[in-house]
């Protein structure tokens, strides 16, 4: 809290902060309309996709119209800067034509170290999976091979909140590939009319590769592993996935050993759109029970959000 503290101070800019795990938090998402974002022990559920969702409710709740998010495990000191400006050109670009709309980062690299030296490793080992089978559902709909899709783990995205607002969010690592899979629910066109929404404008993806690397600790195996079937969960259980698509994540996670032969995968959790809670509610309540919640600067909060159809 200090150096962020410091830094609205240095840069003359409005911060807010709270910790996920803050009892009254839990209690505001409840109060708002969110009681599947709770746990057990009645707190907000541990997981990126949640803390994801609770920074969009933030940033809804102060009347921001875009919002950026970026990996807090990258060590490269220019990266975060060239986030920001690639987001801000792709979201201009994308304005033009539509209100709604995400820019997501491609790294130009992500190094390693092997053998004591770097490595720079054009893709992640979780990435290439997820991006393969997005784009294997992508080519089973065209009937052409593509790699359009080079982000599918992309922890750094922006989009507009007029987008987010429409958007439902899954939980943990499956947050950034479901994504991709609930803008082709939702606005893809691929399903019937009646079990989709109806935008009055597209829907642009701007893909902008970076020119610093990502590069950040080795979590392990298991991390990878676990990140990569998250994905293949949410995209497993997509009614927009094809026969093919489905068996063929089968066969993959069957051979990974992550499935035994016969079994299906686990369906993860996806919450309602931000665009659905009581955003005076959850203020009101964020305000008197939320110990942790904290505001840097002017006062940000302008409670002006009306819930989405």
């Amino acid at each position: 809290m200090q150096s962020l503290e410091q830094f609205c101070r240095s840069a003359e800019r409005p911060a807010m902060a709270i910790h996920q795990r803050d009892p009254g938090l839990a209690a505001a998402m409840k109060a708002a309309g969110m009681p599947e974002l709770i746990d057990d022990e009645g707190l907000v559920r541990t997981g990126k996709g949640e803390a994801m969702l609770i920074g969009m409710a933030l940033a809804a709740m102060t009347g921001r119209r875009y919002l950026g998010y970026v990996d807090a495990d990258n060590y490269v000191p220019g990266a975060v800067n060239e986030y920001c400006k690639a987001y801000a050109a792709g979201l201009h670009l994308a304005s033009a034509d539509s209100p709604y709309s995400m820019v997501r980062i491609s790294w130009h690299s992500k190094p390693k170290m092997r053998d004591g030296r770097l490595f720079f490793s054009r893709r992640g080992r979780s990435s290439e999976v997820t991006n393969m089978f997005l784009n294997r559902l992508v080519a089973e709909y065209s009937g052409f091979g593509t790699e359009v899709i080079a982000t599918g783990n992309a922890g750094e995205h922006a989009l507009s909140l007029e987008l987010g607002m429409r958007m439902r969010l899954a939980g943990g690592f499956a947050v950034e590939p479901f994504e991709y899979v609930e803008l082709f629910e939702q606005f893809g066109g691929v399903l019937p009319a009646d079990s989709a929404q109806a935008l009055p404008h597209s829907v642009p993806v701007l893909q902008i590769e970076t020119r610093n690397p990502h590069f950040h600790d080795n979590k392990g195996e298991d991390h990878v592993k676990g990140m990569r079937m998250q994905a293949l969960n949410v995209l497993y259980h997509s009614p927009v996935a094809l026969p093919a698509v489905r068996e063929a994540i089968l066969e993959f996670m069957v051979s990974e050993g992550a499935l035994a032969p016969g079994q299906e995968p686990p369906r993860e959790r996806i919450y309602p759109p931000v665009g659905s809670l009581a955003f005076d509610t959850f203020l009101d309540a964020l305000s008197s029970e939320a110990t942790s919640f904290r505001q840097v600067g002017r006062v940000l909060v302008s409670v002006d959000r009306h819930p989405v159809d």
